[in-house]
């Protein structure tokens, strides 16, 4: 039986495909438009995992779409009677539901198969259920409390649930206007980040304040008690007025969320291109401290309600690793599972599985237990892009080298690791989430304090409050961490041991916090072994790992690889088994 799971229309869309219930690709469209966060109809991811089944759209049975225009629908006309104020609002939806109810006709016109043919085929799957399903469904869980909070997705914000086996019962709901995500955003808008999907920035920055404006964060949103939380509407503008946004083709958008009564609590808002003052660093803090009280307040009200010490959690507010590191010393749960991709782009993967496993009623499950699920390139390809760039190659002085054997090539990447160069290592299927996780990353020595400094300057031009990444591996974690739970995907943060923080200063954040990565041999073994060398040399078992981009999703093709590497100041290409080298 083949399942495939799309995610359309909104930020992050992707493509997932299942293979009598094997997961077998998931991809975010973004890494072929090169556009970050790409909205839309996943045409080429489509493409990409129709490609790595070895099946066409005809062969599949089944079509798992991460939206039901349907749920919730009493909800939704109940609001709308009693907010004759959201009429506009609900136009601006109708348009997007409009996208959404004729899906079969941009597969007819992509792919070529009449929409009728697709219309039967196409299951519909609630945005949260989908969400829930990319964790729990991915599990090794048998049972477990399920939780997923965002934003916004069929009228709901967050669902709360109870597995056993593949029974999934769901017990509760906050539904719109109420979100803790766009609580979220609405603060990350005010201190002048406004791109779709910045809330990260804002969590890096909240490490450096104080939280002094806590009372003013309380005022925006409450915890109510039940699971549920209240927006203060009149600090907000997504529920009256019309927002201008785009999650049809292109980069994603989202008007200013936040009303003029906002300034009387926070002061002026933040343009970008203003310098960060202490003010914006503490109400960073406070954001961050006020969306952990809720979420931990939700979690602990799920547990009570199904008593299960296992969590399964998703969604885009679950993409916060501060608050995902203190799970468990603020709950009473032993075990969490987040998916790689927890936000929008894992609802095609988690739509595919609840088709699978709760629809159709399979009871085989598969658990996800790395994230390299994108696509791949054989040495004869990376020879032929190495060769296309030639000309530049040359007129650079870099150098380019095979490397047959496994060892020498590991050896020679830590020899470069070592003397301070930044490597990019490009190595087997990409990612499936946001996060490079060891082979579409550059990765770098942990130990120097400037290092920091280097990759900024040299290449991610990122803003400098920005902590980067360690990998470190799976068995050493507790000996450099205050917490040993695997962190496969680099969903959480854990405190660095104070005795070790000012030997790895380029990972550790200014709190004295590291978004780690967990590394064992069954999931990555060229990466854990190439970490695992460093290790012998330094006595330091981690390295720097950031993301092989330059303010662009990440590098899919070794063309993309190769053009990175030559209009940055990187110092080493490692792809496949070639060695690019700057003389």
């Amino acid at each position: 039986m083949i399942i495939l799971g799309i995610s359309a229309y909104h930020g992050d869309c992707s493509s997932a495909i299942l293979k009598d219930g094997k997961l077998v690709a998931a991809v975010e469209e973004e890494r072929f438009t090169r556009v970050k966060h790409w909205a839309g109809f996943p045409k080429e991811s489509i493409n990409y995992c129709l490609k790595e089944a070895g099946v066409s759209l005809k062969d599949v049975d089944y079509i798992a779409v991460a939206r039901d225009t349907k749920a919730n629908f009493l909800r939704k006309i109940l609001y709308v009677v009693k907010t004759p104020s959201s009429w506009e609002k609900v136009a601006e939806r109708l348009k997007v539901k409009k996208k959404f109810e004729g899906i079969e006709s941009e597969f007819e016109r992509f792919f070529g198969i009449d929409r009728d043919i697709v219309k039967r085929k196409i299951i519909p799957v609630e945005h949260h259920r989908a969400h829930i399903s990319s964790a729990y469904l991915l599990s090794p869980f048998k049972e477990s409390i399920l939780v997923s909070i965002d934003g916004f997705g069929d009228f709901v914000s967050a669902m709360y649930g109870i597995a056993h086996g593949n029974d999934l019962r769901f017990f509760k709901k906050v539904y719109y206007p109420h979100s803790i995500g766009i609580f979220y955003t609405m603060i990350t808008q005010f201190l002048g980040f406004k791109k779709y999907g910045d809330e990260y920035k804002v969590m890096g920055l909240s490490s450096y304040g104080e939280p002094n404006f806590l009372k003013e964060m309380e005022k925006l949103i409450e915890y109510v008690g039940n699971g549920e939380y209240k927006l203060n509407l009149k600090y907000y503008r997504h529920h009256k007025e019309k927002i201008d946004f785009n999650f049809e083709e292109g980069a994603p958008d989202i008007g200013d969320i936040f009303t003029e009564e906002l300034f009387y609590l926070l002061g002026k808002p933040r343009k970008y291109e203003e310098e960060i003052e202490k003010r914006h660093m503490d109400i960073a803090k406070s954001l961050q401290i006020h969306t952990e009280n809720i979420i931990f307040s939700m979690l602990n009200y799920a547990f009570e309600k199904g008593n299960i010490n296992k969590l399964s959690l998703a969604g885009g507010v679950a993409m916060n690793s501060v608050a995902n590191g203190k799970i468990f010393k603020r709950t009473k749960f032993k075990d969490v599972y987040i998916p790689p991709a927890a936000g929008d782009a894992g609802t095609s993967m988690g739509a595919a599985f609840y088709a699978y496993n709760v629809m159709l009623r399979k009871s085989n499950r598969f658990h996800l237990n790395n994230a390299y699920l994108g696509p791949s390139y054989s040495e004869e390809e990376i020879r032929k892009a190495i060769e296309n760039f030639e000309g530049e190659i040359k007129k650079n002085n870099i150098t380019v080298e095979r490397i047959n054997e496994r060892e020498e090539l590991i050896k020679r990447t830590v020899d470069d690791i070592e003397k301070g160069l930044v490597i990019g290592w490009y190595q087997g299927r990409m990612e499936f989430g946001a996060r490079a996780l060891g082979n579409r990353s550059i990765v770098v020595d942990p130990r120097r304090k400037d290092m920091r400094d280097i990759l900024n300057s040299r290449i991610k031009k990122r803003e400098s409050f920005r902590p980067f990444a360690p990998s470190i591996l799976i068995e050493k974690t507790a000996e450099w961490f205050e917490g040993s739970y695997p962190v496969p995907f680099m969903e959480k943060v854990y405190l660095v041991k104070p005795e070790k923080r000012e030997i790895i200063p380029a990972v550790t954040h200014v709190d004295g916090t590291g978004r780690l990565q967990t590394v064992s041999k069954e999931q990555n073994p060229l990466y854990y072994d190439l970490i695992k060398e460093f290790e012998k040399r330094t006595g330091v078992p981690i390295v720097l790992n950031t993301s092989f981009n330059e303010n662009e999703p990440i590098v899919n093709t070794p063309k993309e690889a190769i053009d990175t590497f030559l209009r940055t100041k990187m110092d080493t290409l490692i792809i496949g088994s070639y060695i690019l080298k700057r003389d």
